[in-house]
C-alpha cells in the first residue's frame, strides 16, 4: 500500500529484453542502500519486487501485463522516474490509499501554465472515466492528485509548484502516456451499485 506522495526521484539506468519480459534497472543511492530484494517498491506508480540490489542500483522484473497495461516498457536510459516505499504501519497518510495496480494509460493533451501553476488536461478511455468524479482522488504515474473536472472523454488535474519541481509530472510533455490508478472505492462503489443493488432490489 502507497500514499501517492512522492519524496525520491530515481534514474533508469537500463531497460532489456528478457524473454517475454523486460529487467529494468533504476540508480537510486538512498533507496538501495534501504531496501533488499524481495521488497517492494512504486515506480511511477506501479508496484514492482525489487529482484537484486547492486551498489547504487535497483533491479525489478517487468512481465507482459505490466509492459501491457503501464509505461514502463516505453522508458528510455535517463529518464526520471518517481519512486515511493511502501507506507509503514504509523505513517502519516498524506495522500490517498494507492495499490500500486496500473488501471491504464492516459495521453496528456494540453498543458495550461497559471501563474506558479500548471493545469494538467488527460485523454482516458470512457471505462477508467467512469470511476472519476470532480474533487476526487487519483493517482498518476503514482503522485496522488484531486481531480479538478471530469468530461465525456477527458479530465483534469491542477498541479502545484511542489508537484512540479519534485514529479515527473513537472516534466510531462503533450502526448506522453501516464499511468493512471483510480481510486480504490469508487471501484467498490461501482461494483455494489451494478451488481450488489440489482440484486437487493430484486428481493424486494
Amino acid at each position: 500500500m502507497f500514499t501517492g506522495i512522492i519524496r525520491h526521484l530515481g534514474t533508469v539506468h537500463d531497460l532489456r529484453e528478457t524473454g517475454v519480459g523486460k529487467r529494468l534497472t533504476v540508480s537510486q543511492a538512498h533507496l538501495a542502500r534501504a531496501l533488499q530484494s524481495g521488497d517492494s517498491l512504486a515506480v511511477n506508480g506501479v508496484c514492482l519486487t525489487v529482484v537484486q540490489v547492486e551498489e547504487e542500483r535497483l533491479h525489478f522484473d517487468l512481465g507482459p501485463e505490466t509492459l501491457a497495461r503501464t509505461n514502463l516498457g516505453r522508458l528510455q536510459p535517463g529518464e526520471v522516474v518517481n519512486l515511493e516505499p511502501p507506507v509503514r504501519l504509523g505513517d502519516a497518510l498524506g495522500g490517498h490509499w494507492v495499490q500500486g495496480h496500473i488501471d491504464g494509460l492516459a495521453t496528456v493533451s494540453s498543458r495550461q501554465h497559471q501563474e506558479q501553476f500548471d493545469m494538467l488536461w488527460l485523454s482516458v478511455s470512457p471505462d477508467l472515466l467512469a470511476y472519476m468524479v470532480p474533487k476526487g482522488s487519483i493517482a498518476l504515474d503514482g503522485v496522488s492528485l484531486t481531480l479538478v473536472e471530469v468530461l465525456s472523454d477527458c479530465f483534469s488535474v491542477m498541479l502545484i509548484p511542489y508537484t512540479l519541481a519534485q514529479t515527473t509530472l513537472g516534466v510531462r510533455r503533450i502526448g506522453d502516456a501516464v499511468n493512471v490508478e483510480v481510486d480504490i472505492l469508487s471501484k467498490y462503489v461501482r461494483r455494489a451499485v451494478e451488481y450488489l443493488l440489482p440484486s437487493f432490489l430484486a428481493r424486494k
